[in-house]
């Protein structure tokens, strides 16, 4: 006669008292009205409530506390409902999936570095609770006839202990696939987005809500402050609209045209990225840094990427062009979480790269040009009649299409992207837990390097994603960071091995 093992659980159980054990009783009795999924999901999700059960005893938790904590009015109706809601793809995601090459994908990272290390049971439970609030997340990429579109999957989505490089290709066609990934390592939690979902901005309000909703979980009490959405509100349609079609397109347009940028030396490896860096600072002492030559951060940090991409090419002419994403928040206020930003290309002479001194002023008049709400209008126009080009080609051959129409909107126009995601607030309570955050791009298919950066409580991150084990780039903006004053910490991994 074949033994029964009894679970872990079920031996707690059996080790409760009567009453302890019909207070479970009744807590799985509601689990199992709020969780109407197939049986194989279901049973995880179960699993997941048990084991943080199990965390908490372990802990010291009453079960009165761990089981409020657990309450099912987290859970909410998510997993009870049907998938009814679909989504189209929002202007600038559109081009994503029908330029994919194989193995290839546009992806980035944001991370938050805690005081603590993540408790894993923990980390999967906020992720329970906090997806339903983010339905355009909890979808999977599907094939229309004419375009792409996202389709809601009700599944349980899980939480992964990092093991592989950073940024790599979701699986997305999977049926039922999900578009993000959620990562643990020792303090760290990242979140990975297939760039169809979101930009880094909608990214951010993610991960600021799954963070607060796991310390939530720890036991921390999060204060409502308006600087994090609450997982447990109802989502509101605009949280998830197109917000390109609310914006009125220009009578002319512009931006996209150009002609290839220099691009850094030194060979691209078959790890794709083959090294992350960060370079850590004191955001006060950057801020200094940059008031100094009358600059702002953002201009300040291309000047340093200027003269280090030029310290790591061998060419002596042509054009050094930098992308910087703009967020089309700040000149149409939008609280969709979906893709809103266009970008703009700063584009220098190699030959007329000096000192941070020289570059200043002219980056800084190509940002307030280029960066405006009339160029990013001229932009949109320019993106709205190229996807019209293509809008009534059946999928099946609009993906060849699209790359001969896109294909000089490629990374050869550029030699570096930086994004900056500015300063990231939460409440106090949640803030305090916080050590630092860092915003890693995925690569491009030419540029050798990709830049990011994040600030949050005194700690500014500049990322660096490389493509070569050349390391010029971030060995000069090391130097040149120092030599204005500013105290540099150098985290990251070493090289990814081919």
């Amino acid at each position: 006669m074949k033994k029964i093992v009894k679970t872990p659980f079920e031996k707690y159980i059996e080790q409760q008292a009567d009453t302890k054990a019909e207070e479970l009783k009744a807590f799985f009795a509601d689990f199992d009205e709020h969780c109407l999924m197939k049986s194989t999901e279901k049973k995880l999700l179960k699993e997941d409530f048990e084991k943080a059960i199990l965390y908490y005893a372990e802990k010291g938790f009453s079960q009165e506390k761990a089981l409020k904590l657990l309450d099912m009015r987290y859970l909410g109706g998510f997993y009870a409902r049907p998938a009814v809601l679909w989504f189209a793809l929002d202007d600038a995601a559109k081009i994503y999936p029908v330029s994919m090459e194989h193995g290839r994908m546009s992806v980035f990272r944001l991370s938050v570095y805690l005081k603590e290390a993540v408790v894993p049971e923990l980390l999967q439970m906020a992720l329970n609770f906090t997806v339903k609030r983010f339905p355009s997340f909890v979808t999977t990429l599907k094939k229309g006839f004419f375009w792409h579109y996202l389709d809601t999957t009700k599944r349980r989505f899980c939480v992964e202990k990092e093991s592989n490089i950073p940024c790599q290709p979701l699986k997305v066609y999977r049926s039922g696939s999900q578009s993000f990934r959620v990562l643990y390592y020792n303090n760290r939690i990242s979140v990975e987005f297939f760039h169809v979902l979101t930009d880094g901005t909608g990214g951010m309000v993610f991960l600021k809500a799954l963070t607060a909703e796991y310390l939530r979980l720890t036991g921390i009490s999060i204060e409502n402050d308006g600087s994090v959405w609450d997982v447990n509100a109802i989502p509101d349609a605009e949280e998830f609209e197109n917000a390109f079609a609310r914006v009125p397109l220009s009578s002319s347009s512009s931006g996209f045209v150009n002609k290839p940028a220099v691009q850094m030396s030194g060979k691209l490896t078959e790890n794709k990225p083959c090294r992350v860096i960060h370079l850590k600072m004191n955001r006060a002492e950057l801020k200094a840094a940059a008031e100094k030559y009358h600059a702002t951060v953002t201009a300040y940090l291309l000047a340093l990427m200027f003269i280090a991409g030029k310290a790591a090419t061998d060419e002596l002419q042509g054009e050094t062009s930098i992308q910087v994403p703009v967020n089309m928040r700040k000149f149409y206020p939008s609280e969709t979480v979906r893709n809103f930003a266009m970008y703009c290309g700063i584009r220098l002479p190699i030959e007329s790269i000096g000192t941070i001194q020289n570059l200043i002023e002219e980056i800084g008049d190509q940002l307030n040009k280029k960066a405006s709400k009339e160029a990013m209008s001229e932009m949109l126009t320019a993106t709205e009649k190229l996807v019209n080009m293509i809008k009534y080609i059946p999928l099946k051959i609009k993906q060849p299409v699209a790359k001969i129409i896109y294909g000089f909107l490629g990374d050869k126009v550029f030699t570096n992207t930086f994004s900056n995601l500015g300063v990231v607030t939460m409440p106090p309570s949640a803030q305090e837990q916080i050590e630092s955050m860092d915003f890693v791009l995925g690569t491009a298919k030419t540029n050798r390097v990709s830049c990011a950066a994040v600030t949050i409580n005194q700690t500014t991150t500049f990322s660096i994603t490389k493509m070569t084990a050349d390391p010029t780039f971030e060995e000069k903006m090391y130097e040149l960071l120092c030599c204005d004053g500013m105290k540099v910490t150098v985290e990251g991994s070493g090289l990814y091995k081919d």
